[in-house]
């Protein structure tokens, strides 16, 4: 409980610039507060749309600034998760980092010149650094890395709801940021390979999203639902078959790690970044992992695996909200407030 001050336990400072991000911060904020702690989430105000990475990244970090020094006014915090790097580049504060890549990863050359050096002293200051997996952690730069320091902290994933009796979507992908999710190479795979029956969704991008991408839609056997509200997309999940996608890097993959939750099989082309849904389907389904996706979505329409779903529910254990919540409860909260 708050007292008449303002005193909190913990600030999520949330940059939210995607709905998974966003998702994943109100995740903590549920997780922490069944540990016992009182938090309080200062979004930022999502700002103006600007050319290059570069300005993109000050533009969302001076907004996590703005939000945090107005949430500092307002609260006495114990303790501050900054969530991404991002946010912690200005902040007016020291805490704690969560992210699922630092710049040192996913901002090569021109596109981090400013962030990696800020981002290096932001991380060997922080109290904690909460990666969202291991991938994430091997890509912080060794001079930031502490043992003690270093709490691997994924997003809780479950399955949305009951799985339908039959499932009448063919194939399912998620686009937000298209060329970096490579849905050119998707779309592509499956123009070679569809039957005329069959049809693929595009989830998670707009047409103007797809125009400013410089990505057309064939004509047949592909249906773009726009941007859809989460419960919306997770019913989709439940009815598709395939989930299919061609990223050329990928930081955390939680819309692979739902889909796999959800019982959809998982074919992807291998990516480089802390990939975490790759590993677990190259041990379900090696086929469908491959660089010959036009391949691996015939695999799975045709010869999908038996017991493809079940295995991946077992694959998932590290990922569920019980073992979220005992992380938070027995390691984070402790170590936040220590």
């Amino acid at each position: 409980m708050r007292d008449a001050a303002g005193a909190v336990d913990v600030l999520i400072v949330s940059l939210g610039s995607t709905g998974g991000l966003r998702a994943a911060d109100a995740e903590l904020a549920d997780s922490l507060r069944r540990a016992g702690a009182s938090v309080a989430v200062a979004s930022a105000t999502p700002p103006r749309t600007v050319r290059t990475l570069a300005l993109t990244d000050l533009s969302w970090a001076l907004a996590a600034r703005r939000v945090a020094r107005r949430e500092l006014a307002r609260h006495t915090p114990r303790a501050i998760i900054y969530s991404s790097t991002t946010a912690a580049l200005l902040w007016p504060a020291p805490g704690a980092i969560r992210f699922d890549a630092p710049a040192a990863g996913n901002r090569p050359g021109r596109h981090g010149l400013w962030q990696r050096p800020l981002e290096r002293r932001r991380l060997r200051r922080a109290s904690l650094l909460l990666p969202l997996s291991e991938g994430a952690l091997r890509e912080v730069p060794a001079a930031a890395r502490r043992i003690g320091r270093e709490l691997v902290l994924p997003v809780p994933i479950e399955a949305s709801g009951v799985e339908p009796a039959d499932r009448d979507i063919d194939a399912i992908t998620y686009a937000a940021n298209p060329r970096k999710k490579g849905l050119d190479r998707v779309l592509a795979a499956w123009t070679a390979v569809r039957r005329p029956s069959e049809e693929l969704l595009v989830t998670g991008v707009s047409e103007q999203d797809l125009r400013r991408a410089g990505i057309e839609l064939p004509e047949e056997g592909v249906r773009l639902t726009g941007m859809l509200a989460r419960n919306e997309y997770r019913a989709l999940l439940r009815r598709g078959r395939v989930f299919v996608c061609a990223p050329r890097r990928e930081d955390y993959g939680q819309a692979q790690l739902e889909a796999l939750a959800d019982g959809c099989m998982l074919v992807s082309t291998p990516a480089p970044g802390p990939y975490a849904a790759l590993s677990i389907a190259r041990e379900i389904a090696p086929r469908l992992v491959s660089e010959d996706l036009a391949g691996a979505l015939r695999i799975a329409l045709d010869d999908p695996p038996a017991d493809y779903s079940a295995r991946a529910l077992q694959s998932l254990a590290p990922f569920s909200s019980a073992t979220v919540d005992r992380l938070v409860t027995e390691q984070l909260l402790p170590r936040l407030l220590a």
